[in-house]
């Protein structure tokens, strides 16, 4: 097996990708830690519309790591992908599963930007994961699976209220990520390439909870 390249502070590829998704994701919005979402008064409503628009975003086939494993890699990295692309297939059939016992998404006022918007992201992530750029799909690929950790807990406590048991996560082993990280990121324009890639991805999330608490907002406005 190849060595992993660590920097001589100590920090290797995977830190950094860990890092930027921690400082760009999901988890890091205000939205997806709020009572608004997650227990407040109108919090299955709010719930709804993540689930209609997560569906949206990454409930079709072929997604972006089912895109990215038909690019240029190494590989330790396309095996993961392969599998990672088989995980997602029971993550479909979940984030599916939860639409329809969440009943159509709220209405809200200003709903056709609102899927306008989501058609860019989605435009804008099936680019990251076409990048000829080595390294750059991958690392979209990455940062997916990293911040679908946080949200598939929120997915989890959307399910407990509907009576839907949660399938087994088998999309987020940080061992495993971090290693096909390293591994890939053993040159510095690859690393670059990885660290945009997931960059790009997670500021493309934290784009989906930005949406996400407009809508909530025009809801109260309206």
């Amino acid at each position: 097996m190849a060595s992993v390249s660590v920097r001589a502070d100590g920090a290797g590829t995977s830190d950094l990708l860990f890092a930027c998704v921690a400082e760009h994701g999901s988890a890091a919005h205000p939205y997806f830690v709020s009572p608004a979402l997650l227990n407040g008064q109108d919090s299955a409503r709010n719930l709804a519309d993540a689930i209609h628009f997560l569906c949206a975003l990454h409930g079709r086939h072929p997604g972006v790591v089912d895109h990215a494993a038909g690019r240029p890699m190494e590989d330790a990295a396309r095996a993961w992908l392969i599998a990672a692309g088989e995980s997602m297939a029971a993550e479909r059939l979940y984030l599916t599963q939860l639409a329809v016992a969440a009943g159509p998404a709220p209405s809200t006022p200003g709903g056709g930007t609102s899927e306008a918007a989501v058609i860019a992201q989605l435009n804008a992530l099936t680019t990251l994961a076409f990048s000829d750029r080595r390294g750059c799909a991958l690392g979209a690929s990455l940062a997916f699976a990293i911040d679908w950790a946080p949200i598939r807990m929120v997915l989890d406590s959307a399910a407990q209220r509907l009576g839907i048991d949660p399938p087994r996560r088998g999309l987020s082993d940080e061992a495993e990520l971090r290693l096909v990280a390293d591994l890939a990121g053993q040159t510095a324009s690859t690393e670059r390439a990885l660290l945009f890639g997931a960059q790009q991805l997670a500021l493309q999330h934290r784009g989906l909870w930005d949406l996400l608490e407009a809508r909530h907002q025009a809801r109260l406005d309206g």
